[in-house]
Protein backbone atom coordinates (compact mmCIF):
# COMPACT_ATOMS: atom_id res chain seq x y z
CA UNK A 1 0.00 0.00 0.00
CA UNK A 2 1.77 3.71 -1.08
CA UNK A 3 2.02 5.50 2.25
CA UNK A 4 0.16 8.55 3.13
CA UNK A 5 1.72 11.91 1.82
CA UNK A 6 0.54 14.52 4.28
CA UNK A 7 0.22 14.48 7.62
CA UNK A 8 -3.29 14.72 9.72
CA UNK A 9 -4.59 17.92 11.77
CA UNK A 10 -3.04 16.32 15.03
CA UNK A 11 0.48 16.30 13.43
CA UNK A 12 0.20 19.55 11.87
CA UNK A 13 0.49 21.39 15.30
CA UNK A 14 3.69 19.59 15.75
CA UNK A 15 6.54 21.72 15.87
CA UNK A 16 8.70 21.82 11.76
CA UNK A 17 12.43 22.07 11.95
CA UNK A 18 12.85 25.20 10.60
CA UNK A 19 15.79 23.70 7.82
CA UNK A 20 15.26 20.16 7.36
CA UNK A 21 18.49 20.66 5.08
CA UNK A 22 20.58 22.21 7.70
CA UNK A 23 22.81 19.20 8.22
CA UNK A 24 23.44 18.38 5.15
CA UNK A 25 26.76 18.97 3.46
CA UNK A 26 25.93 19.60 -0.34
CA UNK A 27 23.03 19.49 -2.46
CA UNK A 28 23.35 18.62 -6.02
CA UNK A 29 21.10 18.70 -8.93
CA UNK A 30 21.97 15.67 -11.30
CA UNK A 31 20.24 17.34 -14.51
CA UNK A 32 19.44 16.88 -18.42
CA UNK A 33 16.26 18.80 -18.95
CA UNK A 34 15.07 16.08 -21.21
CA UNK A 35 14.72 12.36 -20.53
CA UNK A 36 16.13 9.17 -21.37
CA UNK A 37 19.52 10.24 -21.23
CA UNK A 38 20.10 8.07 -17.64
CA UNK A 39 20.33 10.92 -15.36
CA UNK A 40 18.54 8.59 -13.00
CA UNK A 41 21.37 5.77 -13.82
CA UNK A 42 23.76 8.48 -13.07
CA UNK A 43 22.49 9.57 -10.15
CA UNK A 44 22.00 6.17 -8.35
CA UNK A 45 25.77 4.83 -9.10
CA UNK A 46 26.97 8.73 -8.10
CA UNK A 47 25.57 8.07 -5.08
CA UNK A 48 26.89 4.19 -4.28
CA UNK A 49 30.33 5.86 -5.34
CA UNK A 50 30.13 8.15 -3.21
CA UNK A 51 29.05 5.95 -0.08
CA UNK A 52 31.82 3.87 -1.25
CA UNK A 53 34.36 6.17 -0.32
CA UNK A 54 32.16 6.70 2.87
CA UNK A 55 30.07 9.48 2.77
CA UNK A 56 26.92 9.68 4.23
CA UNK A 57 24.51 10.05 0.86
CA UNK A 58 20.69 10.67 0.53
CA UNK A 59 18.77 11.10 -2.59
CA UNK A 60 15.48 12.89 -3.53
CA UNK A 61 13.84 11.07 -6.76
CA UNK A 62 11.63 14.52 -8.04
CA UNK A 63 10.19 12.78 -10.83
CA UNK A 64 6.77 13.13 -10.09
CA UNK A 65 5.03 11.61 -13.10
CA UNK A 66 7.37 8.56 -13.59
CA UNK A 67 9.79 7.52 -10.51
CA UNK A 68 12.51 5.30 -11.22
CA UNK A 69 15.02 4.89 -8.62
CA UNK A 70 12.96 2.91 -6.12
CA UNK A 71 13.88 0.08 -8.67
CA UNK A 72 17.34 0.60 -8.58
CA UNK A 73 17.15 1.33 -5.13
CA UNK A 74 14.89 -1.09 -3.37
CA UNK A 75 14.64 -0.02 0.18
CA UNK A 76 15.47 -1.65 3.74
CA UNK A 77 13.47 0.34 5.84
CA UNK A 78 10.02 2.65 4.23
CA UNK A 79 9.64 5.64 5.01
CA UNK A 80 8.07 6.43 7.92
CA UNK A 81 6.12 9.75 9.58
CA UNK A 82 7.61 11.32 12.97
CA UNK A 83 6.00 14.20 13.81
CA UNK A 84 5.23 16.32 10.99
CA UNK A 85 8.22 15.34 9.27
CA UNK A 86 9.06 12.44 7.22
CA UNK A 87 11.83 10.05 7.64
CA UNK A 88 13.31 9.03 4.03
CA UNK A 89 13.76 5.51 2.84
CA UNK A 90 17.06 3.51 3.81
CA UNK A 91 18.53 2.28 0.75
CA UNK A 92 21.34 -0.03 0.99
CA UNK A 93 22.58 2.82 3.39
CA UNK A 94 21.93 5.59 1.37
CA UNK A 95 18.60 7.68 2.27
CA UNK A 96 15.97 8.07 -0.62
CA UNK A 97 12.71 10.20 -0.67
CA UNK A 98 10.37 9.68 -4.04
CA UNK A 99 6.60 9.86 -5.08
CA UNK A 100 7.38 6.12 -5.75
CA UNK A 101 6.45 5.52 -1.99
CA UNK A 102 3.17 7.13 -2.16
CA UNK A 103 1.28 5.56 -4.86
CA UNK A 104 0.32 2.18 -6.34
CA UNK A 105 2.69 0.38 -8.26
CA UNK A 106 1.74 0.97 -12.02
CA UNK A 107 -0.55 3.86 -10.89
CA UNK A 108 0.11 7.29 -12.86
CA UNK A 109 0.25 10.27 -11.33
CA UNK A 110 -2.41 12.33 -12.95
CA UNK A 111 -1.91 15.92 -10.96
CA UNK A 112 -1.52 19.06 -12.55
CA UNK A 113 1.82 21.26 -12.45
CA UNK A 114 0.48 23.08 -9.44
CA UNK A 115 0.01 19.91 -7.21
CA UNK A 116 3.27 18.59 -8.44
CA UNK A 117 5.12 21.93 -7.44
CA UNK A 118 2.92 21.31 -3.98
CA UNK A 119 4.77 18.06 -3.83
CA UNK A 120 8.18 18.92 -4.52
CA UNK A 121 7.93 21.29 -1.99
CA UNK A 122 6.92 18.99 0.74
CA UNK A 123 9.63 16.73 -0.07
CA UNK A 124 11.87 19.83 0.22
CA UNK A 125 10.70 21.27 3.69
CA UNK A 126 9.34 17.79 5.33
CA UNK A 127 11.91 15.44 4.39
CA UNK A 128 13.78 15.24 8.20
CA UNK A 129 17.81 13.98 6.46
CA UNK A 130 19.68 14.14 9.20
CA UNK A 131 23.46 14.18 8.16
CA UNK A 132 24.81 14.08 5.00
CA UNK A 133 27.39 14.65 3.52
CA UNK A 134 25.73 14.83 -0.05
CA UNK A 135 21.95 14.97 -1.00
CA UNK A 136 21.92 14.33 -5.40
CA UNK A 137 18.53 15.65 -6.52
CA UNK A 138 17.26 13.65 -9.74
CA UNK A 139 15.53 16.44 -11.63
CA UNK A 140 12.55 15.71 -13.63
CA UNK A 141 12.88 16.65 -17.65
CA UNK A 142 12.24 19.80 -18.54
CA UNK A 143 12.78 23.44 -17.70
CA UNK A 144 8.80 24.28 -16.15
CA UNK A 145 7.35 24.89 -12.41
CA UNK A 146 9.50 21.67 -10.48
CA UNK A 147 12.65 22.44 -12.15
CA UNK A 148 12.08 26.70 -10.86
CA UNK A 149 11.10 25.48 -7.32
CA UNK A 150 13.86 23.15 -7.19
CA UNK A 151 16.24 25.72 -8.26
CA UNK A 152 15.01 28.66 -5.71
CA UNK A 153 14.14 26.24 -2.53
CA UNK A 154 16.26 23.12 -2.37
CA UNK A 155 19.80 25.19 -1.44
CA UNK A 156 21.55 23.81 -4.30
CA UNK A 157 25.40 23.98 -4.42
CA UNK A 158 25.25 23.06 -7.90
CA UNK A 159 24.31 20.69 -10.97
CA UNK A 160 25.81 17.76 -12.60
CA UNK A 161 24.45 18.10 -16.52
CA UNK A 162 24.06 14.52 -17.80
CA UNK A 163 23.82 13.77 -21.87
CA UNK A 164 24.83 11.82 -24.52
CA UNK A 165 27.23 12.58 -27.06
CA UNK A 166 24.49 12.80 -29.68
CA UNK A 167 23.38 16.57 -30.65
CA UNK A 168 19.29 16.18 -30.02
CA UNK A 169 20.14 15.37 -26.60
CA UNK A 170 22.71 18.14 -26.55
CA UNK A 171 19.72 20.68 -27.61
CA UNK A 172 17.81 20.02 -24.79
CA UNK A 173 20.82 20.22 -21.85
CA UNK A 174 21.61 23.77 -23.26
CA UNK A 175 18.50 24.79 -22.29
CA UNK A 176 18.59 23.14 -18.81
CA UNK A 177 22.03 25.02 -18.46
CA UNK A 178 20.59 28.27 -19.57
CA UNK A 179 17.79 27.55 -16.18
CA UNK A 180 20.68 27.01 -13.64
CA UNK A 181 22.13 30.24 -15.25
CA UNK A 182 19.01 32.45 -15.00
CA UNK A 183 18.55 31.22 -11.34
CA UNK A 184 22.40 31.78 -10.36
CA UNK A 185 23.24 28.08 -9.98
CA UNK A 186 26.32 27.13 -11.01
CA UNK A 187 27.49 24.05 -13.24
CA UNK A 188 29.69 21.88 -11.40
CA UNK A 189 30.34 19.61 -14.75
CA UNK A 190 28.73 17.44 -17.85
CA UNK A 191 29.12 13.78 -17.58
CA UNK A 192 28.63 12.09 -21.33
CA UNK A 193 26.76 8.79 -20.80
CA UNK A 194 26.37 6.16 -23.07
CA UNK A 195 29.70 7.19 -24.49
CA UNK A 196 30.75 3.70 -26.39
CA UNK A 197 30.45 0.25 -26.31
CA UNK A 198 33.19 -2.04 -26.11
CA UNK A 199 32.91 -5.70 -25.65
CA UNK A 200 36.31 -6.16 -24.09
CA UNK A 201 39.60 -4.91 -22.97
CA UNK A 202 41.12 -5.89 -26.60
CA UNK A 203 38.17 -4.57 -28.77
CA UNK A 204 38.01 -1.35 -30.11
CA UNK A 205 35.26 1.11 -29.05
CA UNK A 206 32.14 1.10 -30.97
CA UNK A 207 30.13 5.10 -30.59
CA UNK A 208 26.63 4.22 -31.62
CA UNK A 209 25.22 7.75 -30.94
CA UNK A 210 28.58 10.15 -31.73
CA UNK A 211 31.45 10.98 -30.46
CA UNK A 212 32.41 13.36 -27.92
CA UNK A 213 28.99 15.33 -28.16
CA UNK A 214 29.18 15.97 -24.39
CA UNK A 215 33.50 17.33 -24.51
CA UNK A 216 32.11 19.73 -27.01
CA UNK A 217 29.53 21.37 -25.64
CA UNK A 218 31.79 21.56 -21.84
CA UNK A 219 34.53 23.38 -24.38
CA UNK A 220 31.42 25.87 -25.30
CA UNK A 221 30.47 26.52 -22.16
CA UNK A 222 33.32 26.51 -20.51
CA UNK A 223 32.18 23.83 -18.13
CA UNK A 224 34.18 21.17 -16.53
CA UNK A 225 33.53 17.86 -18.45
CA UNK A 226 33.59 14.81 -15.60
CA UNK A 227 33.90 12.14 -18.08
CA UNK A 228 32.63 8.97 -20.21
CA UNK A 229 30.20 6.69 -19.09
CA UNK A 230 30.23 3.52 -21.19
CA UNK A 231 27.41 1.47 -22.30
CA UNK A 232 27.62 -1.10 -20.22
CA UNK A 233 24.66 -4.39 -20.05
CA UNK A 234 25.95 -5.27 -16.41
CA UNK A 235 24.91 -1.67 -15.18
CA UNK A 236 21.55 -1.92 -16.85
CA UNK A 237 20.95 -5.69 -15.19
CA UNK A 238 22.11 -3.95 -11.81
CA UNK A 239 19.38 -1.33 -12.13
CA UNK A 240 16.63 -3.83 -13.25
CA UNK A 241 17.60 -6.28 -9.94
CA UNK A 242 18.02 -3.21 -7.81
CA UNK A 243 21.79 -4.49 -7.41
CA UNK A 244 25.26 -2.16 -7.01
CA UNK A 245 27.82 -2.55 -9.61
CA UNK A 246 30.28 -1.67 -6.65
CA UNK A 247 29.18 -4.40 -4.90
CA UNK A 248 29.78 -6.70 -7.94
CA UNK A 249 32.95 -5.21 -9.08
CA UNK A 250 35.10 -4.48 -6.02
CA UNK A 251 37.96 -3.92 -7.46
CA UNK A 252 36.59 -1.64 -10.56
CA UNK A 253 37.93 -4.15 -13.33
CA UNK A 254 34.77 -2.30 -15.51
CA UNK A 255 35.44 0.63 -17.09
CA UNK A 256 32.09 1.99 -15.84
CA UNK A 257 32.81 1.35 -13.06
CA UNK A 258 35.85 3.20 -12.66
CA UNK A 259 34.31 6.05 -14.62
CA UNK A 260 31.44 6.69 -11.81
CA UNK A 261 34.78 6.55 -9.26
CA UNK A 262 36.22 9.49 -11.01
CA UNK A 263 33.01 11.42 -11.45
CA UNK A 264 32.39 10.75 -7.66
CA UNK A 265 36.20 12.56 -7.22
CA UNK A 266 35.54 15.02 -9.36
CA UNK A 267 32.40 15.77 -7.30
CA UNK A 268 34.15 15.91 -3.85
CA UNK A 269 36.79 18.30 -5.23
CA UNK A 270 34.22 20.66 -6.95
CA UNK A 271 31.75 20.95 -4.30
CA UNK A 272 34.86 21.93 -1.83
CA UNK A 273 35.69 24.80 -4.20
CA UNK A 274 32.10 25.98 -4.84
CA UNK A 275 31.38 25.84 -0.58
CA UNK A 276 34.84 27.59 -0.16
CA UNK A 277 33.77 30.47 -2.55
CA UNK A 278 30.53 30.51 -1.14
CA UNK A 279 31.76 31.20 2.66
CA UNK A 280 34.00 33.16 1.55
CA UNK A 281 31.80 35.28 -0.82
CA UNK A 282 33.34 34.65 -3.96
CA UNK A 283 31.07 32.94 -5.53
CA UNK A 284 28.37 36.68 -6.49
CA UNK A 285 30.13 39.94 -7.02
CA UNK A 286 29.30 42.84 -9.62
CA UNK A 287 31.13 44.79 -11.85
CA UNK A 288 30.51 48.48 -12.14
CA UNK A 289 31.82 49.83 -15.51
CA UNK A 290 32.52 53.47 -14.74
CA UNK A 291 33.87 55.95 -18.16
CA UNK A 292 37.76 56.87 -17.81
CA UNK A 293 38.02 60.48 -17.96
CA UNK A 294 40.57 61.66 -20.70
Amino acid sequence: MPLPLYQNQKDQNAPLTLNPLASVGSVVAIAAGKGGVGKSTVAVNLALALQAQGYQVGIMDTDIYGPSIRKMLPEDRLPAQKGALIQPALCRGIKMISMAYFRKEGEAAAVRAPIANGLISHFIKNIQWGVLDFLLVDFPPGTGDVQLTLSQQAHLLGAIMVTTPQEVALLDVRKAMSLFDQVKIPIIGIVENMSYYQADANSEPVYLFGRGGGERLACETGTPFLGHVPLDPVVCSCGDQGQSIFVLDPKAERPVTRAFQGIANQLIQHAASLKAEREHGLGSFELIWKEMSR
